[in-house]
């Protein structure tokens, strides 16, 4: 099964498309740096960089299957969604080359990600409309990457759509969650003193409270709520990778932020996934990405189903 990939960033769709046994032809992004590491990592595939709004879909390649991770920004809790503001416009526009794409090629299968709240934007409905006239049939399935081979609790949504006069609902078994401690490595990385010259009272109050509940060993966000003001086990998967540095990890008196390739990891991308030696574009790379395992288990979900 051939397959394309739009708004491609890293290669996290191609590469669990890859796992199910699809052949990814073409991947697309408008970000040059995601398009160089996502050809790095996938040399067969034909690249292009270009805002797909004006996408010439007449070169695309032949497939059978689309995958496309329009920009979320526009919908997240975590960005803001209001109206009127033109970036998000702009961000949840993007959406609509889905539907261009589909009107020109009619793959038999389209996998869509996104976060949940993509479902509330105000366009949601005329968008899935546009489907649905197009021939395809609308599934959306939420999706926690913990439960399905990843290491990291990241809750998107996934559409499966296909020209069928039904809704194609996957039913995929549950995983057992693997634990943040498989990936993270107390041998590497920058360790700093937790009470070095300079560190926030919040912070050290967080390393204090994380200390009281889980001992001397723990993760923590290093910003932000949640687990802020706890900690986190090892024993359990890392909350969301973001795209900037987020989680820290305790050893005692010491701490660091995640490296770039306990980031990857957390993501669920195979160890010989190439990432950049910049540190900071790495992160954000790994932290736009679409988890590899979880898509795995989905698209091989919907070659069966279909």
């Amino acid at each position: 099964m051939k397959a394309i990939d739009l708004f491609a960033g890293a290669g996290g769709f191609s590469t669990g498309a890859t796992m199910a046994g699809c052949e990814v032809v073409w991947a697309a992004n408008h970000w040059p740096d995601a398009v160089e590491w996502h050809r790095r990592n996938h040399p067969g595939v034909q690249h292009l960089c270009q805002d797909l709004h004006q996408a010439d879909w007449s070169q695309v390649p032949r497939h059978d299957m689309m995958l496309a991770s329009p920009c979320c920004q526009g919908h997240s809790k975590a960005r803001g969604k209001e109206h009127g503001n033109a970036q998000h416009d702009a961000s949840r526009s993007t959406a609509w080359a889905v539907v261009s794409a589909a009107e020109y090629h009619r793959p038999e299968i389209i996998v869509v990600e996104n976060v949940p709240e993509f479902v509330n934007w105000q366009l949601y409905r005329p968008w899935e409309l546009a489907m649905h006239a197009l021939g395809y049939s609308v599934a959306p399935h939420i999706i926690d990457a913990a439960d399905y081979g990843a290491p990291q609790h990241r809750v998107r949504l996934f559409l499966i759509l296909a020209q069928s006069e039904h809704p194609l609902h996957l039913q995929i078994p549950k995983g057992q969650h693997m634990p943040a401690r498989d990936f993270i490595d107390f041998e590497v990385g920058k360790w700093s003193p937790v009470k070095k010259p300079g560190r926030s009272k919040a912070t050290i109050e967080r390393v204090e409270a994380g200390r009281r509940k889980f001992g001397d060993r723990f993760i923590m966000p290093y910003y932000g709520n949640g687990s802020g003001k706890t900690g986190r086990s090892l024993d359990r998967p890392v909350g969301t990778i973001t795209t900037r540095d987020r989680w820290a990890i305790v050893d005692g008196d010491r701490m660091r932020m995640f490296t770039r390739f306990e980031c990857r990891d957390a993501m669920s991308f195979p160890n010989s996934y190439q990432l950049p030696d910049n540190h900071k574009l790495a992160v954000h790379l790994m932290g736009n990405a679409v988890c590899p395992e979880p898509v795995n288990q989905i698209i091989t979900a919907v070659r069966e189903a279909a």
